[in-house]
């Protein structure tokens, strides 16, 4: 058996204090596709779930030190699988906190405090590499009010979907989501992708994906999915979200007439948009909608912001790209999403570790930190897809795709992002950010660890804090 791994992704210091070895017993449930991880290309052959069986048959006192960001290997050997238990002790500012490996539970699991512990940390158990990545756990609702307001958007790792809106009973092709826009809210994701119908004689714009409508039992419209966003932005103020808008369906207007008829009709209300063309600041979007376009505007709208335009400007997108700039270079993006047949995933997983691992690269410096000029831009967002599709090919549907693809990242950020030469690549890593990261059915069955995994890593801002 491997000696356990642990990775330390807080900003906290912990201590491993105690081990305790159990018989386990396996438990037969039912497998979901996006459970626990037994392997890259293996998602949905799941590891038993093991529950304690009697008292411990082996304790031992031991000190392992794990700072912020670190990663140790033990000498701890790992769970025998299917037969049983480390229950592990952990010590952070006199308080501690106690976890099994692995769980009872096909997810994530929250550690036990043993005396009044102040603080809550998420554990995800990668049995592939003998890995318990041990993370802040976040208010998925709120997350963003724990990070500093100078911190550009950029800067963030961020939670985002794929054609967002698309969770109703749909062809199978066309839905890539299993939860409704207020419940990804609700579980942290902050990056829209929203595609509408424009007629020509019609300021309403029904949601599509392609050509095709979202829900085969009724149209639905871009008006009431942000009805539903502004009550979550009241409700809560620290938080901000990324939306690209983009022209699709069959309908006979143009980009340019969807611009205006954004701003004249739902933009118009300053208090809900960032619509400046440039990056802003996290303190400056806070409780807003920031505009990424991805049409062309209206030659009216050029003189806005003191004649630079309005919205971020994604009008040029490079299409089915490994690393293509986005036309106003204010991003990076990886959207490879021509999938011939399913074992061609391997491409697409190549690609997303790559742009994860560039995401992680940058370093930004705020007020008060070495290197901070305030005349200095922002870094461009790497917005990564992990999303693809082949409508002629039902293996190649978005929940097939996202089957393999959502523990796959989940693996990847667990095992080896944000370690110096561990990813593809092998660069220097400088905050670790993911970047946006674009996912297909998260939220299936309440299954939310990936974005889990994305904000956690936001902690890595925050010991520049």
């Amino acid at each position: 058996m491997a000696d356990l791994v642990i990775r330390n992704l807080t900003a906290t210091p912990l201590e491993l204090k105690l081990v305790e070895r159990f018989e386990g017993q396996s438990v037969s449930g039912r497998s979901t596709p996006l459970g626990r991880i037994t392997g890259i290309f293996n998602s949905t052959s799941l590891s038993p779930n093991v529950r304690i069986q009697g008292d411990a048959r082996d304790r031992r006192d031991v000190s392992f030190p794990i700072g912020p960001f670190e990663t140790h290997t033990t000498d701890i050997r790992t769970a025998d699988p299917g037969r049983e238990v480390i229950r592990l002790t952990f010590e952070s500012d006199g308080h501690r906190y106690q976890v099994d490996v692995p769980s009872a539970s096909q997810r994530s699991t929250v550690m036990t405090k043993l005396d009044g512990a102040p603080n809550e940390y998420t554990t995800i158990y990668v049995q592939s590499g003998s890995c318990l990545a041990i993370f802040s756990s976040a208010n998925l609702s709120s997350w963003m009010r724990e990070l500093h307001d100078e911190y550009p958007l950029s800067a963030l790792s961020i939670p985002g979907t794929h054609n967002s809106p698309t969770c109703h009973v749909a062809l199978p092709s066309v839905r890539c989501q299993a939860v409704n826009v207020r419940d990804q809210l609700d579980n942290g994701v902050r990056f829209f992708d929203i595609r509408v119908n424009v007629g020509s004689d019609s300021s309403e714009f029904a949601l599509v994906h392609s050509a095709f409508p979202i829900s085969l039992t009724g149209t639905k419209y871009f008006k009431d999915m942000l009805d539903v966003i502004y009550s979550f932005l009241e409700a809560n103020p620290s938080e901000t979200l990324v939306m690209s808008v983009k022209r699709e369906g069959t309908g006979r207007g143009t980009d340019h007439q969807l611009s205006k008829i954004l701003k004249d009709r739902y933009y118009e209300d300053g208090r809900r948009w960032y619509t400046e063309p440039r990056i802003p600041k996290l303190g400056e979007a806070r409780g807003k909608i920031v505009l990424l376009r991805r049409h062309a505007n209206d030659p009216s709208l050029d003189g806005e912001w003191d004649g630079r335009g309005w919205g971020l400007d994604a009008s040029v997108w490079p299409d089915n790209c490994e690393d293509g700039l986005i036309g106003s270079g204010l991003g990076r993006v990886q959207d490879f999403y021509d999938i011939d047949q399913s074992h061609n995933i391997q491409k697409k997983l190549d690609l997303a570790r790559g742009h994860l691992e560039r995401a992680a690269e940058p370093a930004c410096p705020i007020p008060g930190v070495e290197g901070y000029n305030e005349g200095t831009a922002p870094q461009p967002f790497f917005v990564n897809f992990l999303s693809a599709s082949n409508f002629f090919n039902a293996n190649c549907w978005p929940e097939k795709i996202a089957a393999k693809a959502n523990p796959a990242i989940i693996e990847y950020l667990c095992l080896r992002h944000g370690e110096d030469g561990k990813g593809p690549a092998g660069l220097k890593v400088g905050d670790g950010s993911t970047g946006i990261v674009v996912t297909d059915w998260v939220g299936q069955d309440g299954d939310w660890d990936l974005i889990r995994c994305i904000v956690g890593w936001n902690a890595r801002l925050q010991l520049k804090q």
